[in-house]
């Protein structure tokens, strides 16, 4: 009895958080008590929403509290480490709110490690151990533990369902084969699960076809995309070729005609300004026989009128 009221006590000061006895504890203004690591790391994950609260009670606190080491808890720890036995080893975790707890425990239960179906319970690695020694529990089945056994009961004759009626497609109990589902169409449970068995491994053979059928098709189809986009790539990069080759020779011929046209402006302009000199030269000497005509005319001297005028006529 001394054994198990120590069990208590470190039970009551362990750390909700860690599950392991305090370290460094602090105790929140709800009066509960953690390790000042956990309760810090859990606090530090609520900082975004600017409200802490405390994991057992939910009592929220804002701002932060600052907490101070717990002395005199601290030191009922140290003497109940001195007293006490070993903390539970590793694979004796307690049960949490998503695991499943086991039956056998009594006052904080620990984790459920396997469900036996035969006996509808659940049972940690502790109290699992008759199920492996014992030759009562050879046949029993035992699979990972489940919240479902209930629903292996029937609610009507509190008795395991073992049969299974197809005519209603729903498992049931001996009794009920006798009762309602009398002259019903009933297999066991085992032979249902055999023949769903095989119709499920059909299944799943199909879907597994199917899905490498499907597989097959996308490689065909990314095989086509990649055919498809390597054929586009070397149509634009040809025809980009063909169009830099026509740019060229488009620009080509263009200084050609550029320097076509030059050429001919050059020669033009040259002959224009050749006949424009010529005309202008021809005015000039006009200009200047009419000047010595218009002066000749003017002369009083009959005799050097006579004597200069035929030099002075146009040539013939």
């Amino acid at each position: 009895m001394a054994q198990k009221g120590v069990q208590l006590d470190r039970e009551s000061f362990s750390c909700p958080i860690c599950l392991d006895l305090l370290k460094d504890p602090v105790t929140t203004s709800c009066g509960h008590s953690y390790c000042m690591k956990c309760i810090k790391g859990f606090w530090d994950g609520e900082d975004e929403k600017k409200l802490h609260s405390c994991p057992q009670c939910r009592q929220s606190f804002s701002p932060r509290p600052v907490l101070l080491k717990n002395t005199m808890l601290a030191a009922l720890v140290e003497e109940l480490k001195k007293t006490g036995p070993p903390a539970a080893p590793a694979d004796h975790c307690y049960a949490g709110a998503g695991d499943v707890a086991c039956d056998v425990c009594t006052g904080r239960k620990l984790r459920a490690c396997k469900s036996c179906l035969q006996c509808l319970a659940s049972y940690c690695d502790q109290h699992l151990q008759p199920h492996y020694e014992s030759p009562v529990f050879k046949k029993h089945k035992l699979v990972e533990p489940s919240k479902e056994l209930q629903e292996n009961i029937c609610s009507r004759h509190d008795e395991v369902k073992k049969l299974f009626c197809r005519t209603d497609q729903q498992s049931i109990c001996s009794l009920c084969s006798v009762d309602e589902h009398k002259g019903h169409d009933t297999v066991s449970a085992a032979a249902e699960r055999t023949e769903r068995q095989r119709e499920l491994e059909g299944s799943r053979l199909d879907i597994q076809q199917r899905i490498q059928d499907g597989e097959k098709e996308v490689k065909r189809l990314q095989r086509e995309v990649e055919a498809v986009s390597g054929s586009a790539d070397k149509a634009v990069e040809d025809s980009e070729e063909t169009f830099t080759e026509l740019i060229r020779l488009m620009e080509e011929r263009s200084s050609d005609v550029k320097q076509q046209l030059r050429s001919q402006q050059e020669r033009e302009v040259s002959g224009v300004r050749e006949l424009q000199e010529k005309l202008e030269q021809e005015i000039k000497e006009l200009k200047r026989r009419d000047a010595e005509l218009e002066l000749l005319s003017h002369t009083e001297d009959h005799n050097q009128f006579l004597l200069s005028y035929p030099s002075l006529l146009p040539s013939q």
